[in-house]
């Protein structure tokens, strides 16, 4: 089986929308459009945005589980002080 027998979900779509246009794209023309441009850029500024957003959710992460450890010695020499 090769790859071009084998159809996505994107690409049954692109056909639904318009077979001509699929059809050149599936022979190797490429479309040009500025609109087209446009998407592509806008998806990698989104793409980037996510990557920003995975590292500080890392950190956040960190963050968190520094604050309970803190918090957990807190509240242990709370009840320390308490019995004592």
């Amino acid at each position: 089986m090769k790859k071009t027998d084998v159809l996505s979900a994107s690409e049954i779509g692109q056909y639904h929308y318009c077979s001509c246009a699929w059809m050149l794209q599936r022979c190797g023309y490429e479309p040009e459009s500025l609109a087209l441009e446009k998407g592509k850029q806008f998806h990698v500024t989104l793409g980037d945005t996510l990557d920003g957003f995975e590292s500080k959710i890392r950190y956040a992460r960190w963050y968190a589980i520094l604050g309970l450890l803190v918090l957990g010695v807190a509240v242990f020499l709370f009840f320390i002080e308490v019995v004592l």
